[in-house]
């Protein structure tokens, strides 16, 4: 087995949003400050957060390198980690918060968890599945629709985004 990857240098700094207005944005703070861990870990810089009752039940980033697991995903990992929180595999009136918008794995899955809400910053046109370049959540005989809101905190996870892809394809 290859040795660990080294850390990238992250030139973003994580934030710190106050305590006192837990709001879209505070948590999408969060999902952000994820993103930056994955990125310091030489993983694509994605982070999730998972809200419930004002509780944040789950917080992960993308692992799927280090892991060496394709299904590794933020979003799949923070739901796995709010499954276990609750005991119990329907998250119903759960939020997620996500930093880009969730791939076709990542879009089944949070309807077959049953969360109540879907909030992601960075719109995905080649693969995102909540609107991008399908909209799962629209099927017409889908027993479960999520609501989604789209764009929040878009220009600071894109420029993370972006930075990141472009370190690599001068690192190559």
């Amino acid at each position: 087995m290859d040795s660990p990857r080294p850390s990238l240098p992250c030139p973003f700094a994580k934030v710190h949003p106050s305590q006192l207005r837990r709001d879209d944005e505070f948590y999408m703070w969060l999902a952000y400050n994820e993103a930056i861990a994955a990125w310091q870990e030489d993983e694509v810089p994605i982070g999730a957060i998972i809200e419930l009752d004002g509780k944040i039940i789950a917080a992960a980033h993308n692992q799927r390198d280090s892991t060496r697991d394709p299904t590794a995903h933020a979003e799949i990992l923070a739901l796995g980690q709010a499954a276990k929180a609750v005991d119990n595999w329907r998250l119903t009136g759960a939020t997620l918060y996500v930093t880009k918008e969730p791939c076709p794995m990542c879009s089944g899955a949070t309807l077959m968890a049953r969360l109540k809400r879907v909030v992601y910053a960075v719109p995905d046109a080649k693969m995102g599945c909540l609107g991008g370049a399908v909209d799962l959540n629209a099927l017409p005989h889908s027993n479960h629709h999520l609501e989604i809101s789209r764009g929040l905190l878009e220009k600071p996870c894109l420029d993370l985004l972006r930075a990141y892809f472009q370190l690599k394809r001068k690192e190559d």
